[in-house]
């Protein structure tokens, strides 16, 4: 068992032809050194920098590493250069210290991802089990997660962030104990509830119900998931009203929703006031049936990306140049901007959410 007390200092060992070479090419770099022997004949330096020590030593036999050093600046580091090749063998790559969060263009497409297909269930973070409702994910631009956890109570989950664009939990099934940075103290989101994530709000999942399922939806992608080892959350303050990189928390509950007749005839919504909170990057409606319209509605989006989970019941989706598509509860598709199609038919049941999100 690790003694966390114990006084350790790690060495990255690098091998060496050369020593007088090396010392020379590190200490270029910024690192400083701190011991060397044997005096009459040197086979070892010890050097330190950027919170790394190297035990550069010539009868090191392991092959030479590759060592990032994270820096904005890589200008005043080394010239420009981004990858630099020491005397020994050793990679010294520049990257950028602060992560930059990329959105790549949607690659537009209609795509139906159906329950019945069977995808495989993947282990994820802090043990969560999830299924892909985006495949190519739109070119990375989007990505659209159905996640279970089958057994309830505490997760292990830390309080951590997401460096992203929007994010979207919605609680499919069972319900989910969590606490977010200045909202309060940790809530129960029931089946039916939503929340946004702005962007690098902490939060941390405390506790689950058995067989608890929610939609997650992130843009783009590719995001940084970063933990947070120094705030203990709840926070002091409880601040609503904070907008985070201009957006603002958003917990809606069903409960207290209201219904409204929909875009399409046949159908209501209740809005989350999504759009509100994070300014209009994104609309968030779950939409039901109310009764068969007598002429089937066509419609069309002008979103960068729509994308549609079916929470209950079954429809008939008739799509130009993709024919009739049956779907079902459990069923999603993303649908581009500008395509036609109309709901030939659906069960009295039917209910389904709709994510809508502008271009970047």
């Amino acid at each position: 068992m690790v003694n966390k007390a114990a006084d350790v200092l790690p060495q990255l060992v690098l091998p060496s032809n050369e020593l007088s070479e090396d010392i020379a090419f590190f200490t270029k770099l910024g690192f400083r050194l701190d011991n060397i022997f044997p005096a009459d004949d040197p086979a070892v330096a010890i050097m330190s920098g950027y919170g790394l020590h190297l035990r550069i030593d010539k009868a090191a036999e392991n092959p030479a590493p590759c060592i990032h050093l994270l820096t904005d600046d890589p200008e005043a580091l080394s010239g420009g250069e981004t990858t630099l090749k020491a005397p020994n063998g050793t990679t010294i790559q520049l990257r950028p210290r602060s992560y930059q969060l990329h959105r790549p263009a949607t690659q537009h497409k209609f795509e139906v991802r159906q329950l019945q297909d069977k995808d495989p269930w993947v282990i994820g973070r802090a043990g969560m089990l999830y299924r892909d409702l985006i495949p190519d994910r739109l070119g990375g631009s989007i990505i659209a997660s159905h996640i279970r956890i089958p057994q309830g109570g505490p997760v292990p989950d830390m309080v951590h962030y997401h460096t992203i664009g929007f994010q979207l939990i919605y609680c499919y099934k069972g319900w989910v104990k969590l606490v977010y940075e200045d909202q309060g103290p940790p809530f129960i989101l029931h089946a039916g509830d939503c929340v946004t994530q702005p962007p690098e709000i902490r939060h941390q999942v405390l506790e689950a119900s058995d067989n608890l399922e929610v939609i997650e939806i992130g843009v783009p992608a590719v995001h940084m998931t970063t933990i947070d080892h120094e705030m203990e959350l709840p926070t002091a303050q409880i601040r609503p009203e904070r907008e985070f990189q201009g957006q603002t928390f958003c917990h809606h509950r069903v409960a207290a929703a209201s219904w409204k007749p929909w875009r399409i005839k046949g159908f209501e919504h209740r809005d989350t006031g999504i759009t509100q909170a994070t300014k209009g990057v994104a609309s968030v409606q779950v939409v039901r049936a109310v009764q068969f319209p007598e002429t089937p509605q066509w419609s069309s989006h002008h979103t960068d990306i729509q994308f549609t989970f079916v929470l209950k019941g079954t429809l008939d989706l008739q799509v130009e140049g993709h024919g009739l598509q049956e779907l079902q509860q459990g069923d999603a598709w993303v649908m581009p901007p500008g395509l036609g199609s109309q709901v030939m038919g659906f069960s009295g049941d039917l209910e389904f959410l709709e994510v809508g999100v502008l271009g970047g």
